[in-house]
């Protein structure tokens, strides 16, 4: 003779959740949501589980598995919603998934393509880049590449390529460059806001952005420039995930600058408008 097992009219918590592929933690959610009705308690005051219950469970698994939200569910169970319209929402949510996925997939074959971290920034930014050997990019023009694009988009930052591609390509400019940020970071805030080489170091840099614009435009870079906004406007798809203006961006990215380095940048930007005469 086969021994007979006599099923409990009940369960606990625990064993529900076995049978039903789930977790305790899990149903006490379904409770808290509305999901599941929250059943009795037995003698020992734990909550005991019927047999509707592990059906709703069984049921819930099954949903969840085809990708149906809780709230859905819990619309279909309560016959709140039609069941079409369930299924509608889902086949619109697994399409916006599927278009996240191809995304998803074009931006790691541009990184297997182009490299790391490079290829994390926009294509229209590595297309600019990308004849430039390895190393001739270094992590900081990255790092404000990576600023730019997030404050002004992929437009912004691949204009601003242009001067890193200038830097990367005349060693002179690169070397003033460097001279002028070890300047600049020794403008702490030990260096008073009105010392005379604030204003020296600020009609250096006005020199120095000249220099690498006459160099860019002696490239032809600057055509290469007007060329991006027609790119642009074509592949333009409105994804940006970044509703700030340009304003409130830049009011939101630390730098802690000194006093004195802030009126450098100040006086060179005035300079360079030529609101300055050239001996400040």
């Amino acid at each position: 003779m086969y021994p007979s097992a006599m099923p409990p009219r009940e369960v606990r918590i625990g064993d529900a959740a076995a049978f039903a592929g789930t977790t305790p933690r899990a149903i006490r959610h379904y409770h808290q949501i509305g999901l599941l009705p929250e059943p009795g308690r037995g003698g020992d005051g734990r909550r005991r589980y019927g047999y509707d219950d592990m059906i709703r469970l069984l049921w819930i698994r099954k949903m969840s598995e085809a990708g149906i939200s809780l709230d859905d569910m819990r619309a279909a169970f309560d016959e709140a919603r039609d069941v079409e319209d369930v299924l509608g929402r889902l086949e619109e949510t697994l399409a916006a998934q599927e278009a996240d996925i191809k995304r998803q997939r074009a931006a790691v074959r541009r990184l297997r393509a182009v490299g790391s971290p490079l290829g994390l920034l926009s294509p229209l930014v590595t297309d600019r880049l990308g004849h430039l050997p390895p190393g001739a990019l270094r992590p900081s023009d990255l790092d404000a590449l990576l600023v730019t694009e997030r404050i002004f988009g992929p437009l912004g930052a691949a204009i601003q390529a242009s001067v890193f591609i200038t830097l990367a390509t005349h060693p002179d400019l690169r070397a003033e460059a460097d001279r002028l940020d070890a300047a600049d970071a020794a403008l702490d805030d030990t260096v008073d806001r009105h010392d005379p080489q604030v204003e020296e170091l600020a009609a250096q840099h006005c020199a120095h952005h000249k220099a690498l614009l006459h160099a860019i435009e002696a490239a032809g870079l600057d055509e290469a420039e007007e060329k991006l906004f027609e790119i642009y406007d074509a592949e333009a798809s409105g994804e940006e995930d970044s509703t700030m203006s340009a304003f409130e961006a830049v009011t939101k990215m630390p730098y802690g600058f000194s006093a004195a380095r802030t009126r450098c940048m100040e006086l060179t930007a005035r300079l360079l408008a030529g609101d300055l005469p050239a001996g400040g």
